[in-house]
């Protein structure tokens, strides 16, 4: 009750007339979060969340925060790095979920171009879906539950929304489709709108996480991040011993946050993602908790590269989970093999298929270069020196739950 009380505030839901039912797919995710991951391993919870998000009303449409922030309309100082290049909505459900909603930007069989710096290139929603289906493959649970959706963007957009300038950057096409933009101080013009078909516009909706007033979170820079200018590198890409310098700082001098930057690198350089400038942590786990992989939508955006830099905290530490090795052992396996278990999870969304061909394959080749590396710091120091065992920590307790407690 108590819980049910703070939510109740959180969504100003004031009011007996407007229910919040417990059972709510969106809740119970929430509740289901624990030191393990954001969901468990059988988690029936997430495969409703996903149905819910595919079928339900969306009541209302808003700029998301970080745009807000771009805006100066809101006080956004725990929002990363808020851009302008992407457009995404926060949609307000009929049972008071919300989901982030990114539309389609580059069709599936498009490459991003070879000119392109990471940090200029799109959002592809079909990333943010296939990402989530990987991240689950690979065991983590640390991606929200994302799916495709067909919207009507007039219905479902436009007319929900109470937003007097989201409301203004709707127009018509000259081929009488209704398009709409992001407002922002840059790369937010008529050119980059999105259109409907005349109104339908595929998109991804990845489900929100509990408030930050509900479960705090910190956001931290990653070790290895990268320069965001058109020249200059940073430590990482010139000096080769670099992760000797890390593991000499706090928090990654002890405990698993260091291997838990592997996995991160291990998720992004199968998805190709190069923009991985921070992370986020609940505070509630501690030092030693799952970090979570959110926008993933720079993912899949060449298939014919594999950008091996991404794999840096893997090859400079040389140090790997025995639970990820072994999961990426088995998913080279013939029989397990990565893509065609990708491809067969990603049959399940509305939207397949949700990856082209060459992109599944990527996937089996990308694992190679990352067994490989395994294999190449094992001969050089040994496997009880790189692979950490992991294995044998005990599931965690009900008491390690998200407690959703101001």
């Amino acid at each position: 009750s108590r819980r049910h009380k703070l939510y109740r505030e959180e969504l100003n839901l004031t009011s007996l007339a407007v229910p919040l039912r417990p059972e709510a797919s969106w809740l119970q995710f929430h509740l289901g979060i624990s030191r393990d991951g954001l969901y468990p391993r059988s988690s029936p919870t997430v495969n409703r969340l996903l149905r819910d998000m595919q079928d339900f009303t969306t009541i209302s449409a808003d700029y998301s925060q970080d745009e807000k922030a771009l805006l100066g309309a809101c006080d956004c100082s725990q929002i990363v790095k808020p851009s302008g290049v992407h457009l995404k909505l926060v949609l307000r459900f009929q049972d008071f979920g919300k989901a982030m909603f990114k539309p389609m930007r580059q069709k599936r069989e498009e490459e991003t171009p070879e000119d392109f710096f990471y940090f200029v290139d799109f959002q592809r929603h079909n990333a943010e879906i296939a990402a989530f289906h990987l991240d689950r493959i690979l065991d983590f649970r640390r991606v929200p539950p994302t799916v495709g959706r067909l919207i009507n963007v007039t219905k479902e957009i436009l007319e929900v929304t109470k937003n007097e300038i989201l409301q203004s950057v709707f127009f018509v096409s000259p081929a009488s489709n209704v398009c709409f933009f992001a407002k922002c101080p840059y790369m937010c013009k008529t050119e980059y709108a999105v259109c409907g078909n005349p109104h339908l516009l595929e998109g991804s909706l990845s489900a929100f996480l509990p408030s930050l007033n509900l479960a705090p979170r910190l956001s931290i820079p990653n070790p290895w991040i990268r320069s965001y200018s058109f020249d200059g590198k940073e430590e990482w890409e010139v000096n080769p011993l670099y992760c000797d310098t890390v593991r000499e700082i706090y928090p990654y001098s002890n405990g698993n946050r260091l291997l838990n930057i592997v996995d991160m690198a291990i998720f992004d350089f199968l998805i190709g993602n190069m923009d991985r400038h921070h992370y986020e942590m609940f505070t509630k786990f501690g030092d030693d908790g799952f970090l979570l992989h959110l926008d993933n939508a720079r993912g899949f955006g060449r298939h014919s590269h594999d950008e091996t830099s991404i794999l840096a905290p893997l090859s400079q530490c040389c140090t790997i989970k025995r639970t990820t090795l072994l999961r990426l052992q088995l998913l080279a396996e013939p029989e397990y093999r990565l893509s065609d278990v990708m491809r067969e999870s990603l049959l399940q969304d509305r939207l397949a298929p949700v990856l082209t061909e060459p992109h599944l394959l990527a996937l089996d080749r990308r694992l190679q270069l990352i067994l490989k590396a395994v294999r190449k710091c094992i001969d050089t120091y040994g496997e009880a020196k790189v692979v950490a065992n992991d294995t044998t920590q005990p599931e965690a307790p009900a008491s390690d739950r998200v407690k959703m407690t101001t």
